[in-house]
């Protein structure tokens, strides 16, 4: 059985730089001692999601001078850290692009190489996040982790809410999707989250922000849905959920039992019907999916 320990870094909205970079290395540091081969941070950890009030120009000059950028030394300080605990760390920040800074992830190796950087494809029009600039396109890559190598991918916070998105991520090969996040995680988000897992066969770990700010309940979701393929007990997804404060949630996935049941169970992509679906990639949308006054 071969087994993988994420460490969900449930933290407290930084202040700063420094200090994102300084508590995110603490953090990877406890996360070693305690046994993970990955440690995921929040969404946009860099500065804490900092994308409000941004109507005030000089605001707005700040937070873009803010961003930084794969080659910055808050990402080389998590390389560094990767190579010292030999362990992976998905890095999280607002990322330097121009005048619209992008939300973004960047997946380190255990050699300290980012295996993938993505950015947020699904920006939320809708609030201040319309001020990020928008990602083009999803990626899986291989990770390895000890004597094994997987597939993971990455979507953010409400690129979860599109079905499309775990799809994607799925048909691409991902066994494993890292969700940075930052919204209060409510029973119906649980409840979707946990419908990504098991329609897709993936699993899933997401890392949000604690209360005050938001709601923390962290959590890794396993795709394995049922005791033995789809003729056995129906199981419980969810194998590690992190409650409302500041913590350090740790979960362990056996790989070779999710390989199994993601080549047995029914679900996924074995009996999809691609040459039907030519309206999802349709830009006429009708109502309630065309564009609305939500939309800055």
């Amino acid at each position: 059985m071969r087994e993988l320990t994420l460490a969900l870094l449930q933290l407290a909205r930084p202040a700063s730089l420094d200090e994102a970079l300084e508590r995110g290395l603490a953090g990877c540091r406890e996360a070693t001692e305690r046994g993970a081969d990955i440690a995921l941070l929040p969404e946009m950890w860099s500065n804490g999601y900092d994308v409000h009030d941004l109507g005030d120009a000089a605001v707005k000059k700040a937070w873009i001078a803010s961003a930084v950028g794969p080659d910055s030394a808050y990402i080389a300080g998590f390389r560094a850290a990767a190579r010292e605990l030999r362990m992976a760390i998905a890095a999280t920040y607002l990322e330097a692009n121009g005048d619209a800074p992008r939300n973004t992830v960047s997946l380190i190796n255990a050699q300290g190489d980012i295996v993938l950087t993505y950015a947020k494809v699904h920006t939320s029009q809708h609030t201040e996040e319309h001020h990020c600039g928008a990602g083009e396109r999803f990626h899986v890559a291989d990770l390895a982790v000890r004597d094994m190598v997987i597939q993971v991918g990455a979507m953010i916070c409400y690129d979860r809410e599109f079905p499309e998105s775990g799809r994607l991520l799925s048909v691409m090969g991902a066994e494993l999707v890292l969700v940075p996040n930052a919204c209060i995680l409510d029973r119906h988000r649980v409840d979707q989250f946990k419908t990504r897992a098991f329609e897709n066969k993936t699993a899933l770990a997401m890392t949000n922000y604690p209360a005050p700010y938001l709601n923390g309940r962290s959590m890794v979701v396993s795709p394995i849905a049922y005791a033995a393929g789809a003729e056995g007990e129906a199981l419980e997804t969810v194998v590690a959920e992190a409650g409302a404060g500041e913590e350090m949630t740790l979960a362990t996935l056996d790989i070779d039992a999710i390989r199994a049941y993601r080549k047995n169970a029914v679900w996924g992509a074995a009996f999809r019907r691609p040459e039907l679906y030519a309206a999802l990639t349709d830009p006429d949308a009708v109502p309630p999916f065309e564009p609305d006054a939500l939309v800055h």
